[in-house]
């Protein structure tokens, strides 16, 4: 067996797979993602979404109304942004929009950050992960798809909620992460 990618080998009834350690976001219509603001034109932000190429995001598709060339007092470089991917073209250059319900900026909170092929981890089945680390850091929790990760809550909530999802972005492919997650949790 020749792998292409660096990974973890995992044999599961008699098939062998390779888990990569490293993977990028490749944007899909209807992703919920967090981003930031890399640039701006008078009627355009340029949003960095974790993936190969910028999106963009038109005036017209932000949360509430923008004028003409007033995309820097709306939204500044550096602002982050909870929004969605509403196309995506053949050349992987995605457009987002903030038109829908909880879709905004984010004023308030930390992003942190887990590879995207771990984020199955983040939430676990049937949400019970993100579910319990949620409920240990008392912590409001936004989980994009492209792997970054909007916190927010106290200081040690969100602290206790980081040390969670470190521990996931170093031992994700472990079989154990749940019992280790766990113990973080629980300490």
């Amino acid at each position: 067996m020749i792998a292409t990618r660096l990974g973890h080998l995992q044999e599961k009834g008699g098939e062998l797979s390779v888990h990569p350690v490293h993977t990028t976001y490749t944007p899909r219509p209807g992703d919920l993602i967090v981003g930031y603001v890399e640039g701006m034109r008078s009627n355009i932000w340029f949003i960095d979404i974790g993936g190969p190429f910028n999106a963009i995001l038109p005036m017209s598709l932000a949360a509430g109304k923008v004028d003409f060339g007033a995309t820097r007092e709306y939204m500044d470089v550096g602002s982050a942004v909870l929004c969605r991917v509403q196309e995506v073209d053949e050349n992987h250059g995605a457009v987002v929009t903030m038109k829908g319900m909880g879709l905004r900026k984010l004023n308030s909170g930390f992003i942190d950050r887990v590879p995207p092929h771990l984020l199955s981890r983040v939430v676990g089945v049937e949400g019970i992960m993100l579910k319990s680390i949620k409920e240990a850091s008392d912590c409001r929790m936004v989980v994009g798809q492209n792997g970054r990760i909007w916190i927010e809550g106290d200081a040690s909530g969100t602290r206790l909620a980081r040390a969670a999802l470190s521990v996931i972005r170093e031992a994700g492919h472990r079989p154990d992460i749940e019992s280790r997650v766990r113990g973080i949790l629980e300490a």
